[in-house]
């Protein structure tokens, strides 16, 4: 383990029955958490809000990308023919940020020194520059950020270490039947929670149905946990909550290939930090933010679909849940810091989510 250069190795065996759990210090030793920065986060995707942020042509939206983690500002544009661009918020003059609000503009100015841009970020023109060698080149351009979409939901990153199209494919093609363009984005239901506790242990928790009818008594009446399967694919886990006898469920089209069984809830989860969970009401996608080592913050993105089916099933009690899942991983938060406990072990029934994360996350450490 190199701490000078910030890196931090660990091997989890491929046999979950002979593996054991990252060591504890990856839960709770800053250097690492910025370590992960990097060899994590700026090369994975990240969901970053929908097509109806830039609604129409000439409509620019600033944001920051994994604000607290990565902390990069770029700038989300729908050009005069009507195409979606990504690019770097960040002039390429003397670095100030060009877009200072959401707005809807002909070109991108930045108003430090008067320098600029078309809304795909290609440089137009600068005051005051008659006479610089090489000006402009390619490099005097906003620079491009790799983006996605799947239906309106788009994501991002800075430096994919892999496709998402590759990633997102047994999700898109498991669910290929769900409206997602009816879906509404609903301000009122969504929610951000802090929790005091390593953004690796929110994940680990979620990846599990292990703890349900020990922490969750609510949602454990109406999902059956006998039959909770779990179903692992390259970057993303997707945990089958089948519906106990009478409680709320899909009603499955025959295009499904679950066409036939009581669903109460799809639980996906893309490498590293988003979950999408899809409910008969519509779809919680829940982004987990890393602030420090031992402090996340978790926000839960609504998507209506169903109104009727709100307050039903298995997505009923999302809030209760949640500070049922909050006060477990605070505790483990403490656990993790005694001298006496470094690596656990995994059941090789319930916890094979958890056990593929932390291949993913070893991998990914090595870069």
């Amino acid at each position: 383990m190199d701490y000078t250069l910030g890196v931090f190795e660990f091997e989890i065996d491929e046999a979950i029955e002979k593996a054991s759990t990252p060591p504890s210090r990856f839960y709770k030793d800053p250097a690492v958490f910025e370590a992960t920065k990097s060899s994590v986060f700026a090369r994975s995707w990240q969901f970053i809000g929908d097509t109806g942020m830039v609604k129409v042509p000439g409509a620019v939206y600033p944001f920051t990308l994994l604000e607290g983690c990565l902390d990069e500002p770029l700038v989300l544009t729908r050009d005069t023919g009507d195409q979606l661009n990504l690019v770097s918020n960040v002039c390429t003059h003397r670095g100030n940020l060009v877009v200072e609000g959401i707005s809807n503009e002909r070109f991108l100015r930045c108003r430090y020194h008067g320098r600029r841009f078309g809304l795909d970020g290609c440089f137009q023109s600068m005051p005051e520059f008659e006479g610089v060698c090489g000006f402009p080149s390619a490099a005097d351009n906003l620079a491009r950020v790799p983006f996605g979409t799947w239906g309106p939901f788009l994501f991002a990153s800075p430096d994919p270490a892999f496709a998402l199209e590759a990633a997102l494919k047994p999700m898109i093609d498991r669910l290929s039947w769900l409206p997602l363009n009816e879906f509404r984005h609903d301000p009122q239901r969504s929610k951000e929670y802090l929790v005091k506790g390593n953004w690796a242990l929110y994940v680990d928790n979620y990846l599990e149905g292990f703890h349900i009818p020990f922490i969750h008594a609510s949602l454990n009446q109406v999902i059956d946990y006998d039959n909770y399967t779990y179903e692992l694919e390259v970057q993303m886990i997707l945990q089958l909550a089948g519906a106990k006898a009478g409680d709320d469920k899909f009603d499955l089209p025959a295009s499904s290939p679950d066409h036939g069984k009581d669903i109460a809830a799809y639980y996906y989860w893309l490498f590293p930090n988003t979950m999408f969970n899809f409910y008969p009401w519509g779809l919680s996608i829940n982004v987990v933010k890393p602030l420090a080592h031992d402090l996340t913050r978790v926000s839960f993105i609504c998507y209506v679909w169903n109104e009727g089916k709100v307050g039903q099933g298995a997505g009923a009690a999302l809030d209760r849940v949640e500070r049922e899942d909050e006060a477990v991983i605070e505790m483990v938060q403490k656990g993790v810091q005694s001298r006496f406990y470094d690596r656990g072990r995994y059941s090789p029934k319930k916890e094979v989510g958890t056990h593929h994360f932390h291949r993913l996350l070893s991998t990914a450490m090595k870069g």
